[in-house]
């Protein structure tokens, strides 16, 4: 048996009823991007009573300098049906509240043909306390990588200035005691074993120490470090690797040791897995960000694979660029290369 149609009002009531009882905001506007609907979530969002709302530009509701750009989207969005904003994908907008101040919002859009015309339908959720606490978690990550960098720095000086030293001295008396034994082949073919012994030693302990953390990063900045990285780099692996950085590269901690770390990482998966015979390192500035890109010629890779994002190295150069509030982009095909793309904001003071 069919239930009997509800009256037109009863229905508007429910519909308004359900709006009202959803935990999101909801807010409707028409082609002209006025707003006809106003959910009571929307008012405890944003501070604004529903009736105030209705009939004002949804800009309104957002910060100056991103109105321009919100109503592009949605012009765009009402052309092709495809927007870039959907809840849950991550991507985190700015509302501005009654009393002036910004908080970050996560939005869908959608669109329907009514007889009134076009309308747009915008679902948010206010997730302040989601990014405070990603915020806290990125800064005690950062935190616990700067107390792991310091260590590294510790141990890599001791091994240096320490275990490298005792064992060169070790060295020099070894030297000493084979020319005293000058008569004794035996002993003289052992010390000379020996010496070769310690050699290999010290040149383990000082590339052990300079993996932990290379002391010309402390001792003479990140375009020094950079410059030794590269150029071990080829006499290592005996691919030519060139660098074009700006001459003024001077970044504060811990942008320094990251960038540092994101293009060892990328030159270490070269050596590793590419078999390419050339690499270009490239860092500079744009505006307020800091651009890196290793480029190789070597084998590449599926991006699709499921594999390789996963990978170890990779995972790494996106972790320090998460901790640096910036990206990683890595574009490769099979027999054509990689390219590992970071961008990077860079502090107001920097």
């Amino acid at each position: 048996m069919t239930e009997p149609a509800l009256p037109e009002d009863s229905a508007a009531a429910r519909l308004a009823g359900l709006l009202d009882s959803a935990m999101d905001g909801i807010i409707t506007v028409d082609a002209a991007q006025r707003i006809v609907m106003y959910n009571r979530a929307a008012e405890r969002i944003f501070g604004h009573p529903a009736a105030a709302m209705r009939g004002q530009p949804l800009d309104g509701l957002l910060p100056q300098r991103y109105r321009a750009g919100h109503a592009e989207q949605v012009r765009r969005f009402g052309e092709t049906g495809v927007t870039s904003r959907r809840m849950g994908d991550q991507t985190v907008l700015v509302g501005l509240r009654a009393d002036g101040t910004e908080f970050p919002i996560e939005a869908s859009i959608s669109q329907l043909e009514a007889p009134e015309g076009r309308l747009y339908t915008v679902i948010l959720r206010d997730v302040s306390e989601r990014v405070r606490a990603q915020e806290e978690l990125a800064a005690f990550a950062a935190e616990s990588a700067g107390v792991r960098e310091q260590e590294k720095s510790r141990i890599a000086r001791e091994l240096h200035d320490e275990l490298a030293q005792a064992l060169t001295a070790l060295k020099m008396d070894t030297i000493t005691l084979r020319e005293h034994v000058r008569g004794d082949a035996v002993a003289q073919g052992k010390l000379s074993q020996m010496i070769a012994m310690l050699d290999a030693c010290v040149a383990s302990v000082r590339r052990i120490s300079a993996d932990l953390r290379p002391l010309v990063l402390d001792d003479l900045g990140l375009l020094a470090a950079i410059e030794w990285l590269v150029h071990n780099f080829s006499q290592r692996t005996g691919v030519a690797c060139t660098l074009a950085a700006d001459e003024d590269l001077d970044l504060p901690e811990p942008y320094a040791t990251g960038v540092f770390r994101m293009v060892q990482e990328s030159l270490t998966n070269v050596g590793k897995h590419a078999r390419a015979s050339q690499v270009s390192v490239r860092i500079t500035r744009d505006g307020e960000h800091l651009l890196l890109s290793v480029q190789d010629d070597g084998a590449g890779f599926r991006v699709t694979d499921p594999r390789k994002p996963q990978s170890l190295g990779i995972a790494g150069l996106r972790e320090r660029a998460h901790l640096m509030r910036g990206d990683v982009r890595i574009d490769s095909a099979p027999g054509q290369g990689t390219r590992v793309e970071a961008r990077i904001p860079l502090p107001q003071e920097t």
